[in-house]
């Protein structure tokens, strides 16, 4: 062997490194592209990543390799197109899911999420909520540990959607103000435990249900494509609102910010459980508009079912139509004075609300131009939530993030 050097090995090593650990460091943002949606061709992923080729395809092949995405090697060219088709991206079939639950003021759900926000199996929604937490979410998570016994799927972790403020660090219900749960109950603690017993290996995140739907529909949903988006929804009771700005999640610096349920609306309006009155929360929930209808709510079906099939069923009658109008009056209000503040590029609306706009699109949107500055100047698009079960899909959604951040570092080299 000569003892002269060939520096062409040391070279060609050296670059293989290099390109391994930039495509490396770019698996994750590669993973939430393919994820979001934004890169269905390995062209479009290198542009968007900024790298070569060569480093798009090692990433994407290795993204193939842990089970999250498909690669189609033959793809069809579009009608029209020139050059050579680009491989398409998918997220696999039969690939990892992410365990979900929501508790709500009249039941409970748990379902599995893959990525790109798509529900794999849901159960039947539970229609009590026992005043002890733990028992509601031990519930839950067993729930959707069946889910995965049988489907057989791996879990990559799993998240909770509780309508109430969560405290950040510690995962804290501040204010569950529907449930019978005690005030700062230790829900991330509870649901982790419960995660543990039923045996999911993966880490537990715990959201307000509103901000958790507003993620959700940011990534999958109406608010894809909005840099400030504001999002407010009435549930099965009370109203929240959630604000992501510059694509990420605003939740203040404890966790509690935009509790938009709490703007009054009508100073001489109904007492609100927080103490004030006329709060959005109690003037354009569902209970409102059946009381203002004149409806007592039966026995069957939530609230939120009762009211939306008024509307949809009943605005005919002018005692539904002026009971609706007056609700959108005031969630018109509340939506103004939000703009004010907060000058979103985008407005969505869900539960009762997205209704609601469905019903009288041109007063709602009348009402936030008239009392708004900015409404007056050209507008804010307000539109309906797109996503069905959009809090559990954002619960998911904190499920998967660790595996969006790391994909290696989460799932491990096959």
């Amino acid at each position: 062997m000569s003892g002269k050097a060939d520096p062409r090995p040391a070279g060609d090593g050296t670059t293989s490194r290099a390109r391994l650990d930039r495509g490396r460091g770019a698996l994750g943002p590669a993973l939430e592209l393919v994820h979001t949606g934004r890169a269905p061709t390995r062209a479009v992923l290198t542009a968007e990543l900024g790298v070569t080729r060569a480093t798009a395809g090692a990433v994407a092949a290795e993204l193939e390799a842990l089970g999250l995405i498909r690669v189609d090697a033959r793809p069809g060219a579009a009608a029209g197109s020139q050059g050579r088709p680009s491989h398409r991206l998918e997220v696999a079939e039969g690939g990892p899911v992410a365990l979900a639950a929501q508790v709500h003021a009249d039941g409970f759900r748990a379902a599995l999420v893959g990525l790109g926000g798509r529900i794999v199996a849901t159960t039947p929604s539970c229609e009590t909520v026992d005043a002890d937490p733990a028992k509601v979410l031990g519930a839950a998570v067993e729930a959707g540990a069946e889910l995965l016994r049988q489907t057989g799927r791996p879990c990559v972790g799993a998240g909770l959607a509780v309508p109430s403020a969560v405290t950040e660090p510690e995962g804290l219900a501040l204010n569950p103000l529907h449930l019978a749960w005690p005030v700062g109950a230790p829900v991330r603690e509870i649901f982790a435990e419960r995660i543990r017993a039923a045996g999911i290996t993966g880490p537990g995140f715990v959201g307000n249900d509103v901000n958790l739907a507003a993620l959700a529909e940011h990534r999958h949903g109406a608010g894809r494509g909005a840099r400030d988006l504001l999002c407010v929804a009435t549930g099965h009771r009370g109203v929240g609102g959630a604000l992501v700005l510059d694509g990420r999640l605003h939740t203040g610096s404890s966790g509690l910010a935009l509790e938009v349920g709490h703007l009054t609306v009508n100073p001489e309006g109904r007492p609100c459980y927080c103490g004030s009155r006329g709060c959005l929360d109690v003037e354009a929930d569902p209970l409102a508009l059946l009381t203002a209808a004149g409806r007592e709510p039966g026995p069957e079906g939530s609230l939120l079912q009762q009211a939306n099939e008024l509307i949809r069923e009943e605005y005919g009658d002018p005692v539904v139509r002026m009971a609706a109008e007056a609700l959108i009056d005031r969630l018109g209000l509340g939506l103004a004075g939000l703009v004010n503040i907060l000058n979103p590029d985008r407005i969505i609306l869900g539960g009762l609300h997205r209704t609601l706009l469905d019903a009288d699109p041109d007063r709602l949107r009348a009402v936030v131009a008239d009392r708004s500055l900015w409404g007056r100047s050209g507008g804010v698009p307000i539109l309906a939530c797109s996503l069905d079960h959009n809090s559990l899909v954002g619960a998911a959604e904190l499920a998967w993030q660790p595996v969006l951040d790391d994909p290696l570092g989460a799932l491990g080299p096959v």
